[in-house]
């Protein structure tokens, strides 16, 4: 549970401040988030009965853990994931190039609403890229950090709930199937605009989350 206080609700209301913003395709507000995903393989073969029952053994192998970066655009109801083997801050830079380079190589400005991780380091676009390039991308987004135990106000990671609950529902025996049923469930998501209906605002949080609120000196 949140502690409250002055940096939490300053860094909540700048969040919420965002999803306020109206739809603009050329000043984008996107969430990023990322999830580890373990992937497992059986030791004795999964069979479906006759009565269309999966039977699953017990036992399975341990074959290491992928990173998934989820890239949620809430307005226009689209989300992208990538699949990278860590979530250090090496793998965050070159996520976030591919964000302004590919993704949304169009833009003027980008808007990202990120968690307040350790590993999320623009500096580190220094270590992969030439100073030129990395000034270029840092300068063309906004990052905006969600308070510390506050990581519920960044819409990513409820796509990324829904991901692991609708799509990655089996077991993932590998890479490659961990990347294919990501593609499906992403595709079918973006086919039918599965956008997000975000509501809560400053106004509702100053009266519904008052208690996080530091009593202000007058």
């Amino acid at each position: 549970m949140p502690k409250g206080g002055a940096d939490f609700v300053c860094n909540m209301e700048a969040v919420l401040d965002v999803y306020e913003r109206p739809y603009d395709k050329d000043q984008p507000v996107i969430c990023l988030d990322e999830s580890p995903k373990q992937i497992i393989s059986e030791t004795k073969k999964s069979f479906t009965d006759s009565k269309g029952v999966l039977h699953q053994d017990y036992e399975y192998k341990r074959e290491g853990v992928k990173s998934m970066y989820m890239i949620a655009e809430p307005l226009r109801g689209y989300r992208e994931v990538h699949v990278e083997d860590n979530h250090t801050s090496l793998t965050y830079a070159k996520v976030i190039e591919k964000i302004v380079t590919k993704t949304y190589a169009t833009a003027k400005k980008i808007t990202i609403v990120e968690d307040n991780l350790s590993a999320h380091k623009l500096s580190t676009l220094y270590d992969i890229l030439p100073a030129e390039r990395a000034r270029e991308i840092i300068k063309k987004i906004e990052i905006v950090r969600t308070p510390a135990h506050g990581s519920w106000l960044n819409i990513a990671e409820c796509e990324l709930s829904v991901l692991n609950r609708c799509g990655l529902k089996n077991r993932i025996k590998d890479e490659n199937q961990l990347k294919e049923d990501v593609a499906s469930w992403m595709n079918y998501r973006n086919k039918n605009q599965k956008g997000v209906d975000w509501q809560f605002t400053t106004k509702d949080a100053r009266i519904k989350l008052k208690h996080l609120y530091p009593s202000y000196i007058a």
